[in-house]
C-alpha cells in the first residue's frame, strides 16, 4: 500500500508539472508573441505536448482510484453485491482497453517516423546521452501511448485485486457510494466525513 500511494503522489506530481509547464509555455509564448513580436517556434508545440502527457497520465490516476464520474452514479444506485459485479467487470475491461493502448501504442510509437524540427533532444550514442539542437524523433512525445496503456492496466488490475480483498472481508464499497461494509442506502446521498 505504501508503494502504491508513493506512485500515486508520483503521478499526481508529475500532472501538477505538466499542467504548470503547459501554462508556462502559453504565458511565455504570448507574451513574446504579442509584446516583443518574436515567438518561440517550439512554444506552441510544447503546451501541446504537456497537454497530452497531463491527460493520459491523469487517465492513470483516475482508473486507479476508481474515479469515473459517469460510472460510480451507476454503481452507487446498485445493491452491493451487484455493483460489486458491474465495477469489476467494468475494471475489467479498463484493463484489457490499457494492454491494448500499450501493444498497439509500442507499435505506433516505435514506427512513428518524422521529426519536429524545432525541439532539440538528448539521444543515447557512444555509451552516453548527446544533446542534438534540433529534429528530435516524434516516436519520443508518442512514447506515452505505451507507458500510459501499461499503467492503466497496472492499476486497474491492482484495484481489482484490492476490492476483492474488500469484498471478502466485507469492507468493499462501490466506488460512488453504498457497499457491503454497511454504507447508506441508495437513496441517501453520500456525506463527506467533515
Amino acid at each position: 500500500m505504501e508503494f502504491d500511494l508513493r506512485i500515486r503522489k508520483l503521478l499526481a506530481a508529475f500532472c501538477m508539472l505538466m499542467l504548470f509547464m503547459m501554462v508556462l509555455f502559453t504565458v511565455y509564448t504570448v507574451i513574446m508573441r504579442y509584446v516583443f513580436e518574436n515567438p518561440p517556434v517550439w512554444g506552441d508545440l510544447l503546451t501541446v505536448l504537456s497537454n497530452i502527457w497531463l491527460v493520459f497520465i491523469a487517465l492513470v490516476l483516475t482508473v486507479r482510484e476508481k474515479e469515473h464520474i459517469a460510472l460510480n452514479l451507476i454503481y452507487s444506485r446498485l445493491p452491493p453485491a451487484f455493483g460489486f459485479a458491474i465495477q469489476q467487470l467494468w475494471t475489467a475491461v479498463i484493463c484489457a482497453l490499457g494492454f491494448v493502448i500499450c501493444v498497439y501504442g509500442w507499435e505506433a510509437a516505435s514506427k512513428m517516423g518524422g521529426k519536429y524540427w524545432e525541439m532539440w533532444h538528448f539521444a543515447w550514442e557512444n555509451g552516453g546521452f548527446v544533446f542534438k539542437p534540433n529534429y528530435m524523433p516524434k516516436k519520443y512525445a508518442m512514447m506515452i501511448l505505451p507507458i500510459a496503456g501499461g499503467l492503466i492496466s497496472l492499476g486497474a488490475f491492482v484495484a481489482v485485486i484490492e476490492d476483492v480483498v474488500r469484498f471478502k472481508r466485507g469492507t468493499f464499497e462501490v466506488a460512488g457510494g453504498i457497499g457491503a461494509g454497511g454504507g447508506q442506502g441508495a437513496a441517501s446521498p453520500r456525506r463527506e466525513p467533515g
